[in-house]
């Protein structure tokens, strides 16, 4: 299994942040891998609670026509969470940092595959069938020894993995929330960024779908005619931002309890925030404050399974990462591990 992994040991991470004297960084004190040959029997026996992982590809964006970029959205959150403080509201030794999925050898395929043309586009679906052979091994084994994982990067076609992994080690079907401007429930054309949930749904491994702030005007006729034969809700933005038929903080209150009965998945499509850099962009979405107002209150309210936060894109904005999402990416970390914390 180590072959699907770059693990990280804690001299690998001592590049990601910039110890001081007098204080503590997360950096320092969050737990890492020791012998990376030995790393399922490491995490067996750990005592954190959570695992931070990886997956630094932009294949799946790229196969649903999107930009690139997602695979950078790790390093800059990383950087940025090891980097807080380590103090009473936050315990980093609660964390496992294990690493990253290994698709640079995917990465390196995928880099002259132009989604202008129908046989590259064939061609980028059938890597994410192995990204997803991929971060289903690894996570399964996480689910298996009751951790919570917490994934950033990579497109949101590793939703479908993640839901699956999860299903396969509880052996039940699981629930998932997820905070998006879209649905991604497209056609099963091949893999890709925009139909992970349906593949869930239809291979019975994604029990109940619920979607916070879709947008209305891109979401299709076929989609909604999907979502209402299926066990899918949803708040659209409009409603609640537009029409203010709901308040956000109500709406959010409604999602948590239409899918608390069961282990739940919590996504958020960081293209669901105004103008953070990801795959598809937005200029009409929620603010940092409310992104942040869901990832706790999910954490705090639901039988979470895992956080996945997908499809940031810092390296699209600048030439070098734009670190102001790294930022907002590490916020969205700590505000999950403080609503678990503070169940």
């Amino acid at each position: 299994m180590t072959q699907y992994l770059n693990i990280f040991s804690k001299d690998d991470i001592q590049k990601y942040y910039a110890q001081r004297s007098g204080e503590t960084k997360i950096g320092e004190t969050i737990q890492c891998i020791q012998n990376k040959t030995n790393w399922i029997e490491e995490l067996k026996t750990s005592t954190a609670k959570f695992v931070i992982i990886g997956i630094p590809e932009d294949i799946g964006v790229r196969a649903n026509l999107g930009r690139r970029g997602a695979y950078s959205a790790f390093n800059a959150g990383l950087s940025s969470f090891l980097s807080m403080q380590d103090n009473q509201y936050l315990n980093a030794n609660t964390c496992l940092l294990l690493g990253h999925i290994y698709v640079e050898d995917l990465m390196l395929s995928a880099e002259s595959l132009d989604s202008k043309h129908k046989e590259n586009i064939i061609q980028l679906r059938k890597l994410v069938e192995i990204i997803d052979e991929r971060v289903f091994e690894v996570a399964k084994i996480i689910f298996q020894y009751h951790k919570i994982p917490i994934v950033i990067g990579g497109g949101h076609n590793n939703a479908y993995p993640l839901i699956k992994a999860a299903s396969v080690a509880l052996s039940m079907p699981i629930n998932a929330i997820n905070c998006d401007a879209h649905s991604d429930l497209r056609i099963k054309e091949g893999r890709h960024s925009g139909n992970g949930f349906r593949y869930a749904i239809d291979e019975g491994f994604l029990y109940h779908y619920h979607i916070l702030g879709l947008h209305e005007q891109y979401t299709s006729r076929a989609v909604f005619e999907y979502i209402h034969s299926h066990s899918v809700t949803y708040y659209t933005y409009e409603d609640i931002f537009i029409r203010e038929k709901i308040s956000f903080s109500e709406a959010l209150k409604n999602s948590v309890f239409l899918v608390k009965e069961r282990y739940c998945g919590v996504e958020l499509d960081v293209d669901a925030i105004t103008n953070v850099p990801s795959s598809a962009r937005t200029s009409s979405g929620i603010s940092p404050i409310d992104a942040r107002k869901y990832i706790y209150t999910c954490s705090k309210l639901l039988n979470c399974v895992y956080l996945h936060l997908a499809e940031a894109a810092p390296e699209t904005a600048h030439k070098r990462a734009d670190y102001k999402t790294g930022k907002l990416l590490a916020y969205l970390i700590s505000d999950f591990i403080k609503g678990q914390n503070e169940k």
